[in-house]
C-alpha cells in the first residue's frame, strides 16, 4: 500500500491543473548501504519509482556516496565520484559538512530525504516551475543515442546518467547488518558531456553498458545544470528497454 505522503502527492496532482504541462523534477538522494537512517529515504526512491498515473515527471538520481564504507559494510554501488559531487552541493548550499541521506530538488532545494512529506511537498513545488531548457533523447541502432537540448542564452553543462532500479542489498556489517535494503534509481555511470553554447547542445552519444547490469530495469538520464552545482535547466528520461 502507498504510503499517506504519496497518496497526497497523486491527490495533488489530479486537483491541480498546473500538471497539465508538468515539468520533470530532478531529484538526487546522496545515500549509503553504511547509514542506518538511510534505508527510509532509500524507500522512498523506490516508492517514487513505481508510481504510474498523473504524478509528475520524477526523474530519480541514487548516488551512494563512500565515506561510510569504513564502519564494517562495503556499498557495491557507492563511488568516490559522488562523494565529491555532494562535497560540491554542500559548499554551493553553504553547509558545514556533508550528510546522508540527503535530497536535492533540481539543484535548488536540499533537506534530508528521509523526511516523506518533505519530498512530496518539494516535488510538487518544483513539477510547478518550468525549465528554461528542453532536453529531447532519441534512441538509435546499437547503444548509441542522440542527445538535443535546446534553450535561450543559457550557460551550463550537460551530464549523462545511466540508473538501475530493482535493485537490491543483503548487508551483513555495519550499521544495517541484517538488513535488505532495496534500490531504484542507482547511479551506475555519471558523466558530464560537455558545455551548452548558447543554450543548445546536440551530440550523439554511445553507450557503456557493463554486463552486470540488467538491461530491463536500465534508464538513461540526461540533464543540463548551471555549473556544476547549481539549479538543473532541463531533464529527461529514457528506458532503454523500450
Amino acid at each position: 500500500m502507498k504510503s499517506a505522503w504519496l497518496l497526497l502527492l497523486v491527490a495533488v496532482c489530479w486537483l491541480s491543473p498546473a500538471f497539465a504541462t508538468e515539468s520533470p523534477v530532478v531529484v538526487e538522494l546522496f545515500t549509503s548501504e553504511g547509514c542506518s537512517s538511510c534505508p527510509p529515504a532509500d524507500a522512498l526512491l523506490v516508492k517514487l519509482s513505481q508510481v504510474s498515473g498523473p504524478v509528475p515527471n520524477v526523474i530519480i538520481l541514487g548516488e551512494h556516496v563512500d565515506y561510510w564504507n569504513h564502519i564494517g559494510w562495503t556499498d557495491r554501488f557507492s563511488s568516490a565520484q559522488f562523494t565529491s559531487r555532494q562535497e560540491g552541493y554542500a559548499h554551493h548550499f553553504g553547509l558545514a559538512s556533508t550528510y546522508t541521506p540527503q535530497m536535492v530538488i533540481d539543484g535548488q532545494k536540499q533537506f534530508v530525504g528521509n523526511d516523506g512529506a518533505a519530498v512530496a511537498k518539494e516535488i510538487l513545488a518544483a513539477s510547478q516551475e518550468e525549465m528554461p531548457a528542453n532536453v529531447s533523447l532519441t534512441r538509435l541502432t546499437g547503444n548509441a543515442v542522440q542527445i538535443s537540448v535546446k534553450g535561450e542564452n543559457l550557460k551550463g553543462k550537460v551530464y549523462l546518467a545511466v540508473t538501475e532500479d530493482g535493485l537490491s542489498s543483503d548487508v551483513k556489517g555495519g550499521e544495517n547488518g541484517g538488513r535488505t535494503i532495496h534500490h531504484a534509481g542507482v547511479v551506475r555511470e555519471l558523466r558530464s558531456l560537455g558545455p551548452l553554447s548558447n543554450g543548445n547542445f546536440d551530440q550523439k552519444v554511445q553507450l557503456k553498458l557493463q554486463r552486470d547490469w540488467n538491461p530491463a530495469n536500465l534508464k538513461l538520464i540526461v540533464f543540463a545544470q548551471q555549473g556544476d552545482y547549481g539549479r538543473i535547466l532541463g531533464a529527461a528520461s529514457l528506458r532503454l528497454s523500450e
